[in-house]
């Protein structure tokens, strides 16, 4: 046997003896491992920088996130909201001032200068004043007004005449000026607004009504009463005080605050002790002239029943009416003393009725069906014609 044959059997494996295991070998076939190497348990790892060195530490797994709840994630930002055409700026800022804008508002609102001035020529803007335009064709209550303050500057209030008929207590008629208060020294002329620079004017005088700076009723009724006549400012007065837009109190002190100052003692005179005087002969022609559009019963006008001289008197009927020009006393004393007079006369079997010029003003309807129940339907009546029917 040859010396080649002697060493194949020896590396042969004897019969019934497991065949070692294939250990795969990097560049070539696969190594083969006897079966007590693999009892012995897996060779030492070599580091790759070289024996004996320790292995690279594997990497560590970083751990994933944790979920957000759907409800707290953050959408994804949608696209740019539409700019705001010119239409939709000017048509929010009107709203706010009766149908009015500035030019500065608009530039504010970032309305070009070239923008403004091509609605200018459309019409679409309306110039009432400089810098100060209606949006639109229709002039809506209290654009003049509120244009009027917006073009004399930011202190401005309406006041005198243009406060009166604001407030309810002045008819407008035809005058257009409008009048504002601004402070001494600002503001120039401007066509259309009639501009006053009181001395004084302190902040409880003034108050915004429907989003126009305004004078109060009591400082109005004191600059009115440097521009009416003693009858036209009597009647204002009532006016107001019958629509409850002021009081006797209010009036006595802004009358006091300014007592060196003509309007002061003109509205002090106008008040007296009883109210205002001149009204009264007013109040009743209003009465009267309801009377006979109800188809009422005439009275007695001024006639003296029980040591009284009494407004209208149904004698048939035993009615008395009394017609208060004021809406309030002007005193206690006069109060008593109209309590004692009706006190008199419903004893002697007259039944007494006070008309108060808010009635006449506001409530006619409701008083002339009064008047009706009070009379009876078809009652005779004794002033259709008669002395001092209508005054």
């Amino acid at each position: 046997m040859s010396r080649t044959d002697r060493a194949g059997s020896c590396s042969s494996p004897r019969p019934g003896s497991p065949e070692p295991a294939a250990v795969p070998r990097r560049g070539g076939p696969p190594e083969r491992v006897s079966p007590r190497e693999r009892a012995a348990g897996p060779a030492e790892s070599v580091s790759p920088a070289g024996p004996g060195r320790a292995p690279a530490p594997a990497p560590a797994r970083t751990p994933a996130p944790a979920r957000t709840p759907a409800a707290s994630r953050t959408p994804a930002p949608g696209p740019p909201a539409p700019r705001p055409t010119f239409d939709q700026i000017a048509d929010r800022l009107a709203a706010r001032q009766h149908g009015v804008v500035t030019r500065r508002q608009l530039r504010g609102a970032g309305v070009s200068k070239g923008m403004i001035d091509r609605r200018l020529e459309s019409g679409r803007l309306r110039r009432l004043h400089r810098g100060v335009y209606l949006v639109g064709p229709v002039l809506p209550p209290l654009a003049l007004e509120t244009a009027a303050c917006l073009a004399c500057g930011p202190a401005a209030v309406l006041s005198h005449r243009s406060a009166a008929v604001v407030w309810g207590f002045v008819r407008a008629g035809r005058r257009r000026t409008v009048d504002v208060i601004i402070r001494p020294g600002g503001g120039t002329r401007r066509p259309g607004i009639a501009t006053h620079r009181p001395e004084e004017l302190e902040p409880d005088e003034t108050t915004v009504l429907d989003g126009v700076p305004i004078t109060t009723p009591g400082r109005t009724l004191f600059d009115l009463a440097r521009m009416l006549r003693p009858r036209g400012l009597e009647r204002a007065i009532s006016e107001a005080l019958a629509c409850g837009r002021v009081t006797p109190d209010e009036l006595v002190t802004v009358g006091r605050r300014y007592k060196g100052r003509p309007g002061g003692r003109r509205l002090i005179d106008a008040l007296g002790d009883d109210g205002p005087r001149l009204t009264r002969s007013e109040a009743e022609a209003r009465f009267l002239r309801l009377l006979r559009r109800s188809g009422l019963p005439g009275p007695r006008v001024n006639q003296v029943v029980s040591g009284y001289e009494v407004d209208f008197h149904w004698p048939n009927a035993g009615l008395v009416v009394e017609v208060d020009g004021f809406a309030y006393h002007g005193s206690r004393r006069s109060f008593e003393g109209d309590r004692v007079r009706d006190a008199d006369l419903s004893r002697t079997g007259l039944r007494v009725v006070r008309v108060t010029w808010k009635q006449l003003v506001h409530e006619p309807l409701a008083l002339a069906a009064r008047m009706g129940a009070l009379l009876g339907a078809g009652g005779r009546g004794d002033g259709w014609p008669g002395r001092g029917a209508d005054p």
